[in-house]
């Protein structure tokens, strides 16, 4: 049974459930619906990316950061399933692939974020986006373990650290973060971690 998370839960992933190895992370958001009979929601390019941190919290390498530019991280342990550009249609809009047990001992946490690509340029913001989600699912049950929706106000905010997944005493664990930023990169995001 999923559970419901809320801005700053955390919950364990391996303790409650032997056996974990293989996560899906699902990220997904839909467009707000413009004003007026005939409008139709405007397309937003939202980029998921994984960033790996070492053990002081720390972004080390530049190819530590799995996202559409770079889909697959040197260790085989993560993999982004490729970008959707419009966010359009239901379920997961960006999937990222976590073999928990390939991930390298060096790295001690993994930050899940989202962009809007070219936010400023297209004068875009998550205040033009609703059902935003991350969820966790055991990729090799089917079981979804984990969501948080968001579901604060973004207006005029343009990335998200939506949450991470970290390693404590052994055990990974998540933790739903929902931190709204003015970034406007994947390269921006990243720099808040060096």
């Amino acid at each position: 049974m999923a559970v419901n998370l809320q801005k700053g839960q955390k919950v364990d992933l391996t303790k409650g459930n032997p056996g974990l190895k293989h996560i899906m992370v699902g990220l997904g958001w839909d467009e707000v619906q413009r004003g007026g009979f005939f409008s139709r929601p405007q397309d937003i390019d939202c980029d998921a990316s994984a960033i790996l941190l070492s053990e002081n919290g720390k972004l080390t390498d530049n190819k530590d950061v799995v996202y559409f530019g770079n889909l697959k991280h040197s260790s085989n342990s993560i993999k982004h399933m490729g970008d959707n550009l419009t966010g359009a249609g239901d379920g997961d809009d960006e999937q990222i692939y976590v073999d928990l047990a390939s991930v390298p001992s060096r790295y001690s946490k993994i930050v899940f974020v989202v962009n809007i690509y070219q936010a400023r340029e297209r004068r875009q913001d998550f205040g033009m986006i609703r059902n935003a989600f991350i969820r966790l699912v055991d990729s090799d049950r089917r079981s979804e373990l984990c969501r948080y929706n968001l579901s604060e106000n973004y207006n005029g905010m343009t990335a998200m650290i939506f949450g991470e997944i970290y390693r404590y005493n052994g055990e990974w664990k998540f933790s739903a973060i929902g931190q709204a930023t003015n970034d406007n990169s994947i390269g921006d995001l990243a720099h808040r971690y060096l």
